[in-house]
């Protein structure tokens, strides 16, 4: 990736994180107390049509400063982020969070890009960057417990290639840096997904921003030793080097990108992407899946930005899939 296409990148997300509407809430009503506004209910991340879509705006944001320090719009993420990862400004995101009605409130999706924009901060070494993740770090341990809380009842894993699909959480959640938090997240990946083989990868849905399959598989790459994980993906996938399941190597069509549901699916092209680069090193023919994900990457990133239903998160998965993540 170029710091042109980072700048680029940037000025998409500097667009929309504090862009209030149209706003899609993810909002319990307990009493007409409730009906506010979505920069009051969350003051931090109240842009981007939703608070996921605005969270992981924010870690893309993280990761291009990181990555590109003199791109020029570094300033204005600079500035964007002095004003909003600040003390009282995430004191109130936690509060939202203690109202009864919240207790699934944006689970696992919302939860996992939380603790994926804390694990971009830690890695930031400058005294900016440092107050930033000190800033963000009560929210991050307040989704690393519920995640603690919730995985020990979550009986099932959920394999739907939306929002609420468990491998994409684990993954993420993955690289926050908590001992305890990995060791239950590595325990239950295990428990969900060891027995799984010989997947068929009837995909894609319709609206799908993430293949169960590869996802699931990469997923298990990061939470499992090599030589575990290789085992493993051989039995789940036994016919990768022979180009099968052929529909995870073929991109998805996108017909209507005015579509916020359709619109997904250059998502899925783009997480693909991510998941096959990750995984190729574990195939019989690492450059076969190598330009699988460039074909991938090739279908959809010249549509991130154009219409506000794709441009508002797309963007972030761009980076993903070229090597940010």
């Amino acid at each position: 990736m170029e710091q042109d296409l980072a700048h680029a990148f940037a000025g998409i997300a500097l667009g929309h994180v504090t862009r209030e509407y149209p706003n899609k809430l993810d909002h319990v009503l307990a009493g007409p107390q409730d009906v506010r506004g979505p920069r009051d209910l969350h003051p931090v991340f109240y842009g981007s049509f939703d608070w996921h879509s605005c969270v992981h705006g924010y870690w893309m944001l993280a990761n291009l400063y990181r990555r590109f320090p003199g791109m020029p719009r570094a300033g204005a993420i600079r500035a964007l982020f002095d004003a909003h990862l600040v003390p009282d400004l995430v004191a109130a995101e936690c509060a939202y969070l203690d109202r009864p009605a919240s207790r699934g409130f944006e689970r696992p999706y919302g939860w996992a890009w939380l603790l994926k924009l804390a694990a971009e901060l830690a890695l930031h070494e400058t005294p900016e960057g440092r107050a930033w993740a000190a800033a963000l770090q009560p929210l991050a341990r307040a989704f690393a417990a519920r995640f603690m809380a919730f995985l020990p009842l979550a009986t099932y894993p959920i394999r739907a290639g939306v929002h609420t699909n468990t491998a994409f959480a684990v993954r993420l959640a993955l690289d926050y840096p908590d001992s305890a938090l990995r060791a239950l997240l590595t325990d239950t990946v295990r428990r969900w997904y060891a027995g799984d083989a010989g997947c068929q990868a009837w995909e894609p849905g319709g609206d799908e921003f993430l293949s169960p399959t590869l996802i699931e598989a990469e997923c298990m790459r990061a939470a499992l030793p090599d030589a575990e994980f290789r085992g493993w993906f051989a039995g789940f996938l036994p016919q990768v080097g022979q180009g099968l399941p052929a529909s995870l190597f073929t991109p998805a069509i996108v017909s209507d990108r005015s579509d916020g549901k359709i619109a997904h699916l250059d998502g899925l092209n783009l997480s693909r992407a991510w998941c096959w680069q990750a995984l190729a090193a574990f195939t019989p023919d690492p450059e076969a899946i190598r330009r699988t994900a460039q074909a991938h990457v090739d279908a959809s990133l010249p549509h991130v930005g154009g219409d506000y239903m794709g441009e508002h998160w797309l963007c972030s998965f761009a980076v993903l899939a070229l090597g940010g993540g």
